[in-house]
């Protein structure tokens, strides 16, 4: 199944399927509720989030679409989708604007590093290359923005045993205290997902490591990148006024 690619804009926020629009799991920090594990209104939330770093910092999602173009291609930031199947999406961010990403015991996130939050696919079908193109689309948007490397917080299988009945250790209770419909085994990407992808545990944990892709070594992606770049300087080409320049 094909897939089309595209940096998320709001004006697609109703695109992402619903548990995206109100998983609010690394946007909010629990311990600002009250000991309240629901919001009023998550999509709010989490609509205001994507705003405000949209703003301050540029794009931080991906969506992928179905559509006529081949895997994992990326179309223009302009384009918004109206009335597709979402087939996937990919959520990142700078670790500053991520209040979950401070709970972890294997934080914090490097200081070069940009923090890949969530990842989610509606189909298991589709989810290798369409997982693949998502991450490739992130991949190519750091490095045209000079980002050095991308990190995320895994979960392990061991995550299942851990559960107010069996008994949570003390530097773990933040991370997997619960937010309205969303929990650490729904909302943290998979750890052995992050390796297939090519990252390398940089702080191990039987629970919660953190990996790394270092994006300027490529790791196995650096095809990817490369013809993302050039389709994105082959964009600008095209739309360039007469007489203007590119720089590549």
């Amino acid at each position: 199944m094909s897939a089309r690619i595209s940096p998320l804009r709001l004006e697609a926020f109703e695109q992402l399927p619903k548990h995206a629009r109100r998983c609010v799991f690394w946007e909010v920090d629990p311990s600002t509720l009250g000991g309240d594990d629901h919001l009023a209104d998550p999509e709010f939330e989490k609509e205001a989030w994507l705003s405000m770093v949209m703003l301050e910092w540029g794009s931080c999602a991906q969506l992928a679409v179905r559509g006529g173009a081949e895997p994992g291609e990326r179309t223009e930031a302009t384009e918004v989708f109206h009335g597709e199947s979402c087939l996937g999406y990919v959520f990142y961010a700078p670790p500053g604007a991520v209040p979950r990403a401070r709970k972890f015991p294997t934080g914090p996130v490097s200081a070069d590093a940009v923090l890949l939050t969530s990842i989610g696919l509606e189909s298991p079908d589709d989810g290798d290359h369409v997982s693949r193109g998502l991450i490739s689309a992130v991949v190519a948007d750091l490095v045209r923005r000079g980002v050095r490397a991308l990190e995320a917080f895994g979960r392990t299988a061991l995550v299942a045993d851990l559960c107010p009945e069996s008994g949570v250790p003390d530097d773990l209770e933040q991370v997997i205290e619960v937010l309205g419909d969303c929990s650490a085994g729904q909302c943290i990407i998979a750890a052995d997902l992050l390796i297939d992808m090519g990252f390398e545990v940089v702080a191990p944990h039987p629970y919660f490591p953190r990996l790394r892709l270092e994006l300027e070594q490529g790791l196995g992606w650096k095809a990817d990148v490369e013809a993302a770049l050039e389709r994105l300087l082959e964009s600008a080409r095209l739309q360039a006024p007469l007489g203007a320049t590119t720089f590549a």
